[in-house]
């Protein structure tokens, strides 16, 4: 429905602009007195585009984020109060959740009830008059701005500059979009981690070495407590992304070298893209690839040799992983190494430098910023990887370094916490976002002291 209207008011938009142009033509008197206009026609034209689109697309815009949690407001409101009484803001939120999936005809997680069928319909009933609603608004608004913007054409009108002055605003609150999201991504993690560690001590989340985060229904059943220590998942997720950067740093830098100067240009025009295919490749498939491939493979060389592999191990997901991370290494590495002028190639050897000892004295250190960028983009890929970590390494947290033994990541974890519907006040739910802080502040740790190596040892090229 909002997609619809959003087609349909991008059309009111284009019509304003051509009206707009033929406006602005017309009071100036027809197309042979257009030097008595301010500015061009076609600035008159965006001028009432911009009337007419851009407080009709706030107006959407701010309806689209708010109406879901207005009409579940309204929702939660006209429920019965024996329906609520003595839940939980949980709860109360799961009972809400089972009444949206009714509407939309999801799975119910709970028994229909006829109170529940009632608010399944009440939540239509008032979706479809908010859809009503918007429409009517969003049109009204999108006619009012062409009403405005028609009437204010006149030759002296500075169309220009409110036009330049208006997209001047706009591509500064899209540049800072991406600031404010990452500033409300992480306080909403702090303020949920703060509330984890008001029930979990520090001391226990960071130093414990035990990890079973089931919280039991009763408290006389097993584990009813739960067990936070998160060592074992920071080492099975340093483990796996070891393992993995020992084979993507070596095989992609070493590509990355022969590509750009030592291979012919067919080679280089076929291996390449054959190379950067990998990227492509969904990360399921590696899973596949792992669990039904490589991990039996690894299992079975193991046994060969005497040891006992087991089934899902940390050698077999980082290895596939690696594969994986290759091209992140290699396209961007390799991309680096080109962008190193040809004088400087020049220069080594006009001194009687090999072509060996170029690579390794003039050309990977006048590079070596742009590598150290794409490694830290590979760690970053293999930190975040979830499929495979779960098809081939498993979700035990076994705390080991053996690379034959089953572990799990920091990321499998988050994943398996926050999977289905779940309740926010708990510790099992809300240690999810204290591990997602904790890995920011590592990643950004990471970042840091990349940057400072980076610019201590970076040389400066005239």
């Amino acid at each position: 429905m909002q997609s619809t209207l959003l087609i349909v008011l991008l059309g009111i938009i284009a019509l304003a602009y051509h009206f707009g142009r033929k406006r602005a033509v017309a009071v100036a008197g027809g197309p042979t007195q257009i030097k008595t206009l301010h500015s061009l026609p076609t600035y008159y034209g965006l001028y009432a585009a911009l009337w007419a689109g851009l407080p009709a697309l706030l107006l959407l815009g701010f309806w689209a984020g708010f109406q879901e949690t207005v009409v579940t407001a309204m929702v939660k409101a006209q429920l019965p109060a024996e329906m609520t009484a003595g839940l939980s803001p949980g709860r109360l939120g799961l009972l809400v959740n089972d009444i949206r999936n009714l509407a939309t005809g999801n799975i119910v997680s709970s028994e229909v009830t006829p109170e529940i069928q009632a608010a399944a319909d009440n939540y239509l009933r008032l979706q479809g008059i908010a859809s009503i609603a918007l429409w009517a608004l969003v049109l009204a608004v999108a006619a009012g701005g062409i009403s405005l913007a028609w009437r204010s054409m006149a030759p002296q009108l500075r169309a220009r500059n409110r036009v330049e002055s208006t997209i001047m605003v706009i591509l500064v609150v899209f540049s800072s979009i991406a600031i404010l999201t990452t500033l409300g991504i992480v306080l909403s993690v702090v303020f949920e981690s703060i509330l984890f560690f008001r029930s979990v001590p520090l001391t226990e989340f960071f130093f414990g070495t035990h990890w079973s985060p089931q919280i039991a229904l009763r408290a006389d059943q097993v584990g009813a407590a739960g067990a936070f220590g998160a060592v074992p998942l920071f080492t099975g997720t340093l483990l796996i992304s070891f393992i993995a950067m020992l084979i993507a740093v070596p095989i992609g830098l070493m590509s990355a070298i022969y590509l750009s100067e030592y291979a012919p240009r067919r080679v280089r025009s076929l291996a390449k893209p054959a190379l950067e295919i990998l990227a492509g490749i969904p990360t399921v498939v590696y899973g596949f690839f792992a669990a039904l491939t490589v991990a039996p493979f690894v299992r079975d060389l193991g046994a060969s040799l005497g040891l006992d592999v087991s089934s899902e191990s940390a050698l077999a997901a980082g290895f596939v992983m690696g594969i994986m991370i290759i091209p992140f290494v290699s396209s961007l590495s390799d991309d680096v190494i080109n962008a190193v002028p040809q004088s400087m190639r020049d220069g080594s050897y006009a001194l009687g430098a090999t072509q060996s000892e170029t690579v390794r004295r003039v050309i990977i250190p006048a590079a070596l910023p742009g590598i150290v960028g794409g490694v830290l983009l590979a760690v970053s890929r293999a930190i975040g990887e979830t499929m495979i970590v779960v098809m081939a390494a498993g979700m035990a947290a076994n705390l080991t370094w053996n690379p034959i033994e089953s572990v799990t990541t920091v990321t499998v974890q988050i994943v398996t916490l926050l999977t289905g519907d779940q309740e926010f006040d708990s510790p099992k739910t809300l240690a999810a976002f204290a591990l997602g802080l904790t890995l920011f502040v590592v990643t950004l740790t990471l970042n840091i002291i990349a940057l400072h190596i980076v610019r201590k040892y970076r040389e400066q090229y005239e």
